[in-house]
């Protein structure tokens, strides 16, 4: 057992043993893979009649390919001599006789029977580009694609680690807050390398990005989405061969109408191509709409007060649109539909007795699919099912040996709750309790936030938010609390989500700290007076915030990986949420932890890597100048080489853990004191 008691006397002598244990809980969780579930690789055939599933033979070691029979069950060895099935791929032409590769970055056609290369569109030598997007026409006469040129984005010098005396050093592009980010233009080429043509779409000096970018259910016209630069523009045009355009769907928002997420990108042709469905939010929900071809709206398809977490598939053959929502629960996610006729008649879709989280992957025919539940504490279980009545055909893979593990632990189940902070705010959170728990007792609280838009943490779905690392947290002595704040990507409402708009860290800072005090007054056994908080990221970001600017709430932080002066940060996500420094200077200012850095009353670990590529180091380097000018005392670890994973090396991951586990030991007393104390 892990847990170390509250007795101060005895933590010296109780080190050695939970480090130890702690050690070795980490390497089955990061090395050897013990609390990963198996993984189901399967493909549908494209007659729908079963799906062929790629799964590990532990007794020869090897992998072994079994069909599944959708109307029997049955379950056989697929042939070695026959082809598995081949996932939809825009880069194979439609008769299979031709893909689509890049090299030397050209981009070439080459026969995949023959060898035979076309050669189709080259970069002007003097120009960094890429291309990307690379999709044949139906009829296989052209070839749709983008072109990303960074040619004008500056580059960042980085060290190459080879000589440790006399490194290299390389160059690499980096699009950052409010400097120039890669022009983007879309073009065609026939399949014989001819009649290259470009079309015609409106750029700002600023630059645009582009979403979906496909042939539009034809081989006459080009379907392109197009975002402006902060994203609080977006539309949909078809273009012609010749270069004519026509908008069909085009909306704007104060905020923004696409997050990082992609959630509402692109849309679904429907009708052979004459009506499409596209998602959006432009009534306050999350909703998907049937429009025809020429822009003219039909009808919203899913009308009420809920949000689409995410689109899943249409079947036209029994009218019905399928999606995931959690009407009731944002921190749950499952399949409903809806008929595509504009009744709006709601579905669920997902057993309600099965509650977390729902995936499908639907047969072609969208009459069959394997079906995948899980939920925080419960393993995945995958099933072949008949859509119809949701009836299961049969097992695939129930995890049993993982779910045995996890029986042995013994650990106290995680706690869903809803916690309110005034003003009609709830806040969604979970909670782990440490083995032994005594409700007579007062318990130190670590806090581990995201907070940020890209992302929630209060998920009810196996594997998420770092889950095995928090368990062992808790078994060693505190209670392990995550809370997910307005601004967070919950399906509560584009205003939920929209909240935080113009500056990433007020908000977040202020409901954290509501929220944790509002859980400590329904539960005495919080402990206000020992609390730590740590997160990656964004959430390293927001802790750097808490400790800066929640001094008195606050003793104990570890930001991984964070971003104190968003200004230095990516382009792509931080201009959609806070736009330049140039119109929105007061956001700025508010978000920077570094400019709130003089707050800084307790202990304080702050972790990156030298080869960091997103939040590189000199963001945090800043901050590093600004705490010693100070002269405020912070504990600093850098990793030579890795990236904002910090996963390269070995035994990185397990290092960075033990990192912050020490930490918290030293400098967060773990377990119980009485109630009277």
């Amino acid at each position: 057992m892990l847990f170390v008691g509250s007795d101060a006397r005895s933590q010296s002598i109780d080190r050695a043993t939970w480090q130890v244990g702690a050690e070795t809980r980490l390497k089955d969780i990061y090395e050897r893979g013990e609390f990963r579930p198996r993984s189901v690789q399967a493909l549908w055939l494209n007659d729908s009649s079963g799906i062929v599933s790629q799964e590990l033979d532990t007794t020869e070691n090897k992998t072994v390919s079994w069909f599944y029979d959708v109307t029997s069950g049955d379950r056989r060895l697929w042939p070695s001599e026959s082809r598995l099935p081949n996932p939809v791929d825009r880069t194979v032409s439609a008769d299979g006789k031709w893909q689509l590769v890049i090299r030397d970055k050209k981009l070439i056609a080459a026969n995949t029977a023959s060898g035979i290369e076309t050669h189709l569109v080259s970069p002007p030598p003097d120009r960094e580009i890429h291309y990307r997007n690379l999709a044949w026409s139906p009829d296989g006469s052209r070839v749709a694609f983008i072109e990303a040129d960074s040619t004008k984005v500056r580059k960042r010098t980085v060290l190459v680690p080879d000589d440790p005396s006399y490194p290299d050093t390389q160059q690499v592009r980096f699009a950052r807050v409010g400097g120039e980010i890669e022009s983007l233009r879309v073009g065609w080429v026939k399949a014989d390398g001819t009649e290259l043509t470009w079309l015609p779409i409106e750029s700002p000096p600023e630059g645009y990005y582009l979403g979906q970018v496909d042939w539009a259910g034809n081989s006459q016209e080009i379907l392109v989405e197009r975002f402006s630069r902060f994203r609080n523009r977006r539309d949909f045009l078809l273009y012609s061969m010749e270069g004519h355009s026509k908008t069909i769907f085009s909306e704007t928002n104060e905020s923004w109408v696409e997050s990082s997420q992609g959630k509402n990108s692109g849309l679904i042709w429907v009708q052979d191509g004459k009506a499409f469905i596209v998602i959006t939010e432009k009534d306050g929900w999350r909703h998907a709409y049937l429009h025809a071809r020429d822009g003219n709206q039909i009808a919203c398809l899913t009308p009420g007060n809920y949000d689409i977490i995410d689109r899943s598939v249409v079947d036209e053959a029994r009218c019905w649109f399928y999606f995931y929502a959690s009407p009731e629960d944002a921190t749950k996610k499952s399949l409903y539909r809806v008929p595509l006729d504009g009744t709006g008649v709601l579905t669920r879709v997902s057993p309600a007795s099965q509650v977390g989280t729902h995936t499908y992957q639907f047969s072609p025919d969208a009459k069959w699919a394997i079906h995948t539940f899980s939920a925080l504490d419960v393993p995945p279980s995958v099933h072949l099912i008949e859509l119809e009545g949701h009836r299961i055909v049969r097992s695939i893979e129930e995890n049993r040996p993982l779910r045995e593990r996890m029986e042995k632990l013994s650990y106290n189940p995680t706690e869903f709750l809803r916690l309110e902070i005034g003003n009609n705010i709830q806040l969604d959170a979970w909670m782990i309790k440490p083995k032994e728990f005594n409700p007579a007792h007062k318990y130190p609280v670590v806090v581990y936030v995201y907070g940020e838009p890209h992302a929630q943490t209060v998920l009810d779905e196996w594997g998420a938010v770092h889950i095995d690392f928090h368990r062992l947290v808790a078994e060693l002595g505190y209670v392990v609390v995550s809370i997910d704040n307005r601004g967070t990507p919950a399906p509560k409402g584009a205003a939920w989500r929209r909240s935080v708009f113009g500056s990433l860290g007020p908000i977040s800072t202020d409901e954290q700290e509501a929220g944790l005090k509002a859980l400590a007054m329904r539960y005495p056994f919080i402990d206000l007076s020992r609390v730590g908080i740590w997160g990656w990221s964004g959430g390293g970001s927001n802790t750097l915030n808490a400790l800066f600017r929640k001094p008195q709430t606050y003793h104990v932080g570890i930001a991984v990986v964070p971003k104190p002066q968003a200004h230095l940060y990516n382009a792509w996500f931080q201009e959609m949420y806070m736009h330049t420094p140039e119109v929105n200077a007061d956001g700025y200012q508010k978000s920077a932890a570094i400019n709130y850095a003089d707050g800084l009353q307790g202990k304080l670990l702050i972790i990156t890597g030298s080869g960091e590529t997103n939040t590189h180091i000199q963001i945090i380097e800043g901050l590093i100048d600004r705490l010693i000018e100070l002269r405020k005392p912070f504990d600093y670890m850098v990793y030579p080489n890795r990236d904002h994973g910090l996963r390269e090396g070995t035994g990185t991951q397990v290092h960075v853990r033990m990192r912050i586990l020490r930490y918290l030991m030293e400098n967060l007393l773990p377990g119980p004191v009485p109630l009277e104390r």
